[in-house]
């Protein structure tokens, strides 16, 4: 069975998140921890929390993926901003406590002229404050395009984080699909060997999710632009070959194309439909 789903609102609770998925034929979702651009979260609520999880053992609804904030830096500079990335990332990880089985995914951060090595570091030294945290969660570093100064836009970068924790057994990693093919990995033609590369540099034991978009732009652009399953550069007949693969199949996956829930709705059936049980 193929486990897929899109990125939800959370205006109407994780009980609304789940009522959405099962209405667009989604069996996993994504979600926003609080404002994608900063800012408090809601207060817990968990009799939300108790029909969520209700909801989700019902209708096989797992694993979710909780989404830090876009805006955070980890690995900026400034010590205040690096205080709330670990202050922020802190709470949420005690928040999904009530979600059991759930996944924190965040962007590695962006080094602004520091230089990759140094902000490496940084990022290090919050994952290590963070799995010291007593959550159960395990915490997913993105790919990213390396668009900018991004850190994670490559293999050994991502590595090289993963190194630096102490106790990295919580640590797993979220391949987004438009990321890496515009990173310069081509998935489009040589999927085979971009899955072999990412098994001899990181382990695909530490894969534990796939973002499932398109990109607007070619290989190796470093632009990040999602694009509509089928409507990119990657193209339909490719990402069918990445949910078909013997190493991803099984894989949750994500959907972060621009739709509204009726296009993901559409999107999630084209590739059911398309998945070879």
């Amino acid at each position: 069975m193929l486990r897929i789903g899109c990125h939800l609102s959370f205006t109407n609770g994780y009980a609304g998140m789940a009522r959405d998925a099962i209405e667009i034929g989604a069996n996993v979702f994504q979600f926003f921890t609080r404002n994608p651009r900063g800012g408090r979260a809601k207060p817990v609520d968990l009799d939300d929390i108790a029909e969520y999880n209700r909801i989700a053992a019902e209708n096989g609804i797992s694993p979710i993926v909780a989404h830090a904030p876009y805006t955070m830096n980890p690995s900026a500079a400034d010590e205040g901003l690096r205080e709330f990335a670990v202050n922020t990332m802190s709470d949420d990880l005690m928040r999904l406590n009530h979600i059991p089985g759930s996944l924190y995914n965040f962007h590695p951060g962006n080094h602004v002229k520091q230089g990759v090595e140094i902000a490496s570091q940084k990022i290090i030294d919050l994952l290590n404050q963070l799995v010291r945290v007593d959550s159960q969660t395990v915490i997913l570093l993105e790919t990213m395009a390396g668009k900018g100064t991004e850190v994670g836009r490559t293999f050994e970068e991502i590595r090289f984080l993963i190194d630096g924790v102490e106790d990295s057994s919580r640590i797993g990693v979220c391949l987004d699909t438009c990321h890496v093919y515009d990173g310069g990995y081509d998935l489009k033609n040589n999927l085979d060997g971009v899955i072999t590369e990412f098994d001899n540099i990181i382990g695909l034991n530490r894969l534990r999710a796939v973002h499932l978009n398109d990109s607007k732009f070619g290989l190796g652009s470093h632009k990040d632009r999602h694009a509509k399953i089928g409507e990119g550069e990657l193209g339909l007949d490719a990402i069918v070959r990445i949910i078909n693969h013997p190493a991803l199949r099984n894989l949750p996956f994500y959907l972060e194309t621009p739709n509204d829930l009726e296009g993901y709705k559409a999107e999630i059936r084209l590739l059911k439909d398309l998945y070879r049980d």
